[in-house]
């Protein structure tokens, strides 16, 4: 099981766009954990060595989960909570 399959389930959802897509997220949870949750490995690139980046610390130390959320750029991803209509975009589907 991965570690980040819910293990309760939710008492309702909410649905947030990631990169244009419409995904179902849970109102406890944060833009990171959904993002993680649907499989995403890499939220961007370091902007020193283009290596790519993920959060490593989930509380807001690393700043591995920069994103553009509500088209906010560099938002730290750990610290966003969902709510209904949010969207959200990865570096990914910047350079697409």
């Amino acid at each position: 099981m991965s570690l980040w399959t819910r293990t309760i389930p939710a008492q309702e959802t909410i649905t947030i766009h990631v990169n244009g897509q419409p995904v179902t997220a849970n109102p406890d949870e944060t833009v990171a954990t959904v993002l993680l949750r649907l499989g995403l490995r890499s939220f961007g690139s370091n902007p020193v060595t283009g290596l790519p980046q993920a959060p490593a610390c989930l509380m807001g130390v690393c700043f591995g989960c920069l994103c553009c959320i509500d088209g906010r750029p560099g938002t730290q991803a750990c610290l966003e909570p969902v709510r209904d209509g949010l969207t959200v975009e990865t570096e990914e589907a910047a350079s697409l």
